[in-house]
């Protein structure tokens, strides 16, 4: 299965279309709860990229005769009523524009870059059209009008997409904009599909059933999924299950040739057709599909660990690191009187630490927690509420008043920019584990080890101290297989969210 149903930066699986097909018998049929998740998406949309396209018009024809930047440089303003007359025929051209490059399309929307990547490309090409347009058949459309349009209009469709992605995610996980589906293939497939999609709530799927070759004799997988029919019967199964797509996984059906079938079945009934391949935990960015000879061959790119990759993610370290040291150095100083003042104990605490390729370093954090901390760990042991390698208390009585604070805002981590800085750690990347625990790692977590420990990363984005140690270990493996600079970035933008929540850390 898939990581990339996890992440974002990756595809999701799709909001699907409506089935014709009525309910039938009572054991097997789940009933269609209100208006499909595909037209309420779109009409969302919509009516999102409108708002926020007729608020940059407005605010254009109201700046655009407070451009004086333009005549500093030469430019001379048309300040008629031309640019009045056009905006509402602008800002159509612009929503059409969205729809012709599928901006608006709810099947490629919800995670990944590529709904802002879309909104870029047509605002992009509607400005470059305009503007060759104005200037081939010498219109008096103010320049001063066309670059606050476009300006503005470009950065609020962004804005807004992004908005608009949060409350339709919050929606999906109380339970609202959700797509239906199925799941087909073998009992272990099935399972492993459905509880992808239950933890991640907020993708709006829900499971309502699995299709099965070899049916378990209870009615149900060992996950707790209904087969409520065979991959090979898929008509059979949609005359008495209202559902919006199919998820084929392993196992599902036997050969090309029912695919196709079944594809084409599905296509007359308005149900989406989802095919989940054997990856586990590859990003979009590494998968390439090429058409051979009529086969759609997945291929696997090899990780960005090359030379030149860890050179510019070592360039973004160096520089990021720095600038931080220096931008938050009034915040040290007062975290540092903060400490002194409480206990009179030492400001800052170094810990042996593993980094890349097993390497042990000191790392260095502000002190959170008394001076005989690690004395007081032997007779805490019991009261542990970690799950793995870790040790986790919510009311760990080793943290002094000082350290509560410092901890819920990540404040006892600043001094991490030094080892940033010297190079035994990154930004981002996987939590730098103590020796102790990586002596107590089995199979594939050492795999963590391939990178550079961070600051930050996917785990503690997700959730912090609140996830379990398997999924720790699942979120760090995923980037030390699928890092990359852009989705650094997205991450250290989501690290000031959750540490301003402050939720998880503890």
């Amino acid at each position: 299965m898939s990581h990339t149903l996890d992440q974002g930066g990756s595809d999701v699986l799709g909001v699907l279309g409506r089935t014709s097909a009525p309910a039938g018998t009572a054991s097997t049929t789940v009933p269609r709860a209100g208006t499909n998740a595909f037209v309420k998406t779109r009409a969302a949309m919509i009516a999102a990229d409108t708002m926020m396209i007729s608020i940059a018009a407005l605010a254009a024809l109201a700046l655009r005769s407070q451009t004086q930047w333009l005549a500093s440089i030469g430019v001379t303003e048309q300040l008629g009523d031309f640019p009045r007359e056009v905006a509402p025929q602008l800002s159509l051209l612009w929503l059409l524009a969205l729809w012709a490059f599928g901006a608006q399309s709810p099947r490629r929307t919800g995670v990944g870059s590529w709904e802002y990547q879309r909104v870029l490309t047509a605002s992009l090409g509607t400005a470059a059209f305009v503007g060759i347009g104005a200037y081939m058949v010498q219109t008096e459309l103010s320049r001063g009008f066309f670059v606050i349009f476009f300006g503005i209009g470009t950065t609020l469709l962004l804005v807004g997409r992004l908005a608009l992605r949060r409350a339709i995610q919050r929606a999906h996980v109380r339970g609202h904009f959700r797509s239906r589906v199925l799941v087909a293939g073998t009992d272990r497939h099935i399972d492993d599909v459905a509880r992808v999609l239950r933890r991640e709530s907020w993708l709006g799927y829900e499971v309502v059933g699995g299709l099965s070759p070899t049916p378990p004799p209870s009615g149900e997988t060992l996950g707790g999924v209904e087969v409520v029919g065979d991959p090979s019967a898929v008509s059979a199964v949609l005359e008495r299950t209202d559902v919006d797509a199919i998820v084929f996984a392993d196992g599902a059906l036997p050969c090309a040739d029912d695919f196709r079938r079944t594809a084409w079945d599905l296509e007359s009934r308005n149900v989406q057709m989802i095919v989940v391949p054997s990856l586990s935990d590859i990003s979009r960015q590494r998968l390439d599909v090429r058409p051979v000879a009529g086969l759609p061959f997945v291929h696997v790119e090899r990780p960005q660990r090359d030379l030149p990759m860890r050179v510019c993610k070592r360039i973004f370290d160096v520089v990021g690191s720095g600038l931080l040291l220096l931008l938050l150095s009034p915040v040290t100083l007062l975290v540092a009187l903060a400490i002194v003042l409480d206990d009179r104990g030492p400001v800052l605490f170094r810990q042996r630490r593993v980094g890349i390729a097993g390497q042990h370093f000191d790392c260095f954090k502000f002190r959170s927690m008394c001076q005989d901390a690690d004395a007081v760990l032997q007779r805490l042991t019991e009261s542990n509420e970690g799950s793995g390698v870790l040790f986790k208390m919510k009311a760990d009585p080793r943290i002094t008043r000082v350290g509560r604070v410092l901890r819920r805002y990540s404040l006892d981590e600043l001094p991490q920019l030094l080892n940033v800085f010297a190079g035994h750690m990154s930004l981002v990347g996987p939590r730098p584990p103590l020796p102790r625990e990586v002596d107590a790692y089995e199979g594939d977590i050492v795999q963590r080890l391939r990178v550079r420990p961070g600051m930050t990363g996917l785990w503690q984005v997700s959730g912090r101290s609140d996830l379990s140690w398997e999924d720790t270990v699942r979120l760090d493996l995923y980037y030390a297989d699928n890092w990359s600079i852009t989705q650094d970035a997205m991450i250290l933008l989501r690290t000031v969210k959750a540490v301003v929540g402050g939720r998880g850390a503890y």
